[in-house]
């Protein structure tokens, strides 16, 4: 039987056919038996495209991509999923991921999106792409490197994905953020004790600040994660046996609302210890606490330290804002500013302090609630050059 031919009178090839048009079209299976067609206005790499068309890849070319893919068990074209096609299934494939994570997911969809970049089929992007993308962000859009980071950390899984599906030959986001990215992250430092007597006693003197010491006081001097606080109610508080119960966390998302969630680990999970002055500030919070004829209940909860008049607790963003608002303040009737302050920074400073002083490191882990030691002495202790100026005069005392 005579082989087919094209209007140029070429031997065309199993699969292969030149529309009426004079575009030519290739007809094939994937892996997974799936009808599939690729067009290309030129059979050879040679041929020129009509007037007015586009001077694409040839189709044998293409042909030996597809067939390439074929012999690799890969789904050619990624089954025609974009970027934000990928990341959906990805997202819709995690089970039993927190509220705030979920929220996460959820932003990274909202930047895609809005990006060229989102709208790309998965197997057209490749490592440069990936590292044009991010840079782009930090440079372009002005995004730090914990947001691009927190990108990435959707992406990377989402791609990877990909690679076990079979849908693209490699993934691209596999390389070191840092050598793409520049870092320009703002260490959290923990104060001096300095700066942690000046900032608390600037607190309980200002004229709206005083209204929350009691908190700053009981953060700094716990090392409570902020959500922890805000999770704490009366019942928590054993005052005879002078301990705290930390057993849950009070987030909030803006779609979800307020709710109860676990501790950050299984470590967060405990009860700890607290020293006479602290008692004292947890008896004078709960004494000036908001008296309401309503209060709100959390998922069975109610009891929350501090409420506003109607009867709401106050929320991590919320102790975020007081406490800039504080500094700023603080800073804009000083000469002598002090440094970025949150509640985390609290956090940092009750460790450094802890560990500075003596106390046992696995003790501290176990008292802030860390599941590893080694992020309490790598991550949360702060050593200053007064610190070690301290530490030699003590060293030459003994001496």
């Amino acid at each position: 039987m005579e082989r087919r031919r094209d209007s140029k009178n070429r031997l065309l090839n199993n699969g292969e056919t030149e529309r009426p048009d004079g575009r030519y079209l290739y007809t094939y299976k994937d892996i997974t038996g799936k009808p599939r067609y690729a067009y290309s206005w030129k059979l050879v790499d040679t041929d020129i495209p009509p007037a007015g068309k586009k001077d694409g890849e040839s189709l044998r070319s293409i042909e030996k991509r597809i067939q390439r893919d074929i012999d690799n068990e890969i789904i050619s074209y990624g089954d025609g999923m974009t970027v934000i096609d990928l990341v959906k299934k990805y997202v819709a494939l995690k089970r039993g991921v927190r509220n705030t994570t979920r929220a996460g997911y959820q932003t990274v969809i909202n930047i895609l999106e809005k990006e060229k970049f989102g709208h790309k089929r998965i197997d057209k992007i490749k490592i440069s792409d990936a590292k044009e993308f991010l840079i782009m962000l930090q440079e372009q859009k002005g995004r730090s490197y914990s947001s691009i980071h927190n990108i990435r950390g959707v992406l990377r899984p989402a791609f990877q994905m990909a690679y076990e599906d079979m849908l693209i030959r490699k993934n691209p986001f596999e390389f070191q953020l840092h050598t793409v990215v520049v870092n320009d992250s703002v260490k959290r430092d923990a104060l001096t004790r300095k700066q942690e007597r000046q900032f608390l006693k600037f607190i309980s003197e200002d004229e709206h600040y005083s209204q929350y010491y009691e908190v700053f006081y009981i953060l700094f001097n716990t090392g409570m994660r902020i959500s922890e606080f805000c999770g704490l109610t009366i019942k928590d508080i054993d005052f005879k046996e002078q301990t705290l119960n930390i057993s849950k966390q009070l987030q909030y998302v803006g779609k979800v609302g307020g709710y109860i969630e676990e501790t950050k680990t299984t470590a967060g999970k405990r009860i700890i210890p607290i020293a006479d002055d602290v008692v004292e500030a947890f008896r004078k919070l709960i004494a000036k606490r908001n008296k309401c004829n309503i209060e709100r209940m959390i998922e069975g909860y109610s009891g929350f330290l501090v409420v506003d008049k109607n009867g709401r607790p106050y929320y991590a963003y919320q102790w975020e804002k007081i406490f800039q608002r504080a500094v700023n303040k603080h800073n804009s009737i000083f000469k002598q500013e002090l440094p970025n302050i949150t509640p985390h920074i609290a956090r940092h400073t009750f460790i450094t302090n802890k560990i500075k002083s003596g106390m046992n490191p696995v003790h501290v882990s176990y008292y802030v609630g860390h599941a590893d030691l080694s992020v309490t002495i790598g991550n949360y202790t702060h050593i200053h050059l007064e610190d070690v100026q301290e530490e030699m005069k003590r060293v030459e005392n003994i001496g």
